[in-house]
């Protein structure tokens, strides 16, 4: 039987860290960034941590169980 493969997107979408948690980046800061307000800007720079409903599902996809 051929070995399970991660998903490449979420491989490069999400991150595990050393808690076991996984860290994410925020969307909507790649364009189109001249009618958001600095502060704005500066609260999507920062990562956040998924949602422990979604965790399982990424957990499949990056073959972490």
């Amino acid at each position: 039987m051929p070995k399970m493969k991660t998903k490449s997107s979420a491989k490069k979408r999400f991150k595990l860290t050393g808690t076991g948690k996984i860290k994410r980046k925020h969307a909507f800061k790649n364009h189109i960034l001249t009618k958001k307000s600095k502060k704005r800007k500066l609260r999507l720079t920062n990562d956040a941590l998924v949602n422990e409903k979604d965790v399982p599902n990424i957990k499949e996809q990056l073959r972490l169980k």
